[in-house]
């Protein structure tokens, strides 16, 4: 494994939310919209859900790895949410659920307490956001 750094470069353009974002290799080209308009086209939030979803699943396939649990299958609904305090001004939470299956409850409790530790996303955003975590066995 590299110990270089892997460094993420995106710009957005337009108006912010009613715009464009493409990353510096146009892997990633999409149109935002604000929700609820009509038009077509993404959001921030729904953007960090994708990144965070992926993530977070990517720490706790790790950690299932590292504490030799074989998940025979697994996946994570990342909810992120635009709260609108006309006081205190927008600001964000979360919620992160995890689904899987081959492990008993303890186990996938334990598991997704762990992979919230090591995920980037969530070291970045604690206590920065309200954060709440569960997991599901199927």
């Amino acid at each position: 494994m590299s110990t270089q750094p892997y460094v993420a470069v995106a710009t957005s353009t337009g108006d912010g939310r009613d715009g464009h974002v493409e990353s510096s290799d146009a892997v990633l080209a999409l149109d935002l919209s604000i929700p609820g308009t009509g038009r077509p086209g993404t959001n921030p939030e729904q953007l960090f859900a994708a990144g965070w979803s992926a993530c977070f699943h990517s720490a706790m396939k790790m950690v299932a790895r590292r504490q030799g649990l074989t998940l025979t299958d697994s996946a994570v609904v990342a909810e992120v949410t635009l709260n609108l305090d006309p006081e205190a001004g927008p600001s964000l939470s979360a919620a992160l659920h995890a689904e899987v299956s081959g492990i008993d409850q303890e186990a996938a409790d334990a598991l997704v307490a762990a992979a919230h530790q090591v995920c980037p996303y969530s070291k970045a955003t604690r206590g920065n956001i309200p954060v709440t975590i569960d997991a599901t066995v199927a």
